[in-house]
């Protein structure tokens, strides 16, 4: 069992060679994944979480699709409120009907409305020690949701209006941070119309930009578009 301050150093370890093999090379945004671990102790999560905050894209298992679309939305916004998410489960109580958002270890900590807390807990992913990474529950607000699919030809952007709420119900066997949103039109409308234009679950959550500053820029490369909203 690996002690809380030997897991914060290991982090440490990873987050300055991550970020020198980046600036070395002149790079932006990078994306990580949890098998093929050689040599680490570790999957990075703390290590990652500093990087997000201080503007590096991001995102998780091989995704750099959405690594470069993070970096792309964290320069439109100056790094605020911008970051990878995942749809992590689904509220489909009629009278909550709401998104909760997460990662397993990565979540952006320019999301954060609460102080995040250094934790150390079990990760049955990857097979190696308990990660470090930071835990906190993320602001409320409009914004929008952000994924990019590779059609072999082009890219398709998707882009679906959101509204974060704050976080009134613990979650104790949750040891990840976390965003709760409600997706328009509605959950149900919503995740259909995401699923039949194709959207994965990998996506940029941006409490900063609306759907029409996106939709602009979208245009600004040609790109093939749809929002749903």
């Amino acid at each position: 069992e690996v002690d809380f301050n030997q897991s914060v150093e290991e982090q440490i370890k990873y987050e300055i060679a991550i970020k020198r093999f980046l600036d070395d090379g002149g790079y932006t945004a990078f994306t990580t994944n949890f098998e093929d671990l050689h040599g680490m102790k570790q999957l990075p999560g703390l290590a990652v979480q500093r990087l997000n905050e201080q503007g590096y894209g991001f995102a998780g298992e091989g995704d750099w699709k959405t690594a470069a679309l993070d970096r792309l939305l964290k320069i439109a916004t100056q790094n605020q409120a911008t970051g990878f998410m995942e749809d992590y489960t689904y509220d489909m109580r009629s009278d909550k009907q709401n998104i909760l958002g997460s990662h397993m270890l990565e979540v952006d900590p320019t999301l954060a409305a609460t102080k995040p807390k250094i934790v150390v807990d079990f990760l049955g992913i990857g097979d190696k020690n308990d990660p470090a990474r930071l835990v906190f529950d993320g602001k409320a607000g409009e914004g929008i949701v952000v994924t990019m699919l590779d059609l072999g030809t082009h890219y398709k952007f998707i882009v679906n209006e959101i509204v974060a709420e704050s976080l009134t119900e613990p979650a104790p066997h949750l040891p990840v941070a976390r965003v709760l949103w409600k997706t328009k039109p509605s959950l149900e409308t919503g995740v259909r119309r995401w699923i039949e234009e194709g959207g994965g679950h990998h996506t940029v959550l941006s409490l900063t930009l609306n759907s029409e500053e996106v939709e602009t820029l979208i245009k600004m490369f040609d790109a093939e578009y749809v929002v749903i909203k």
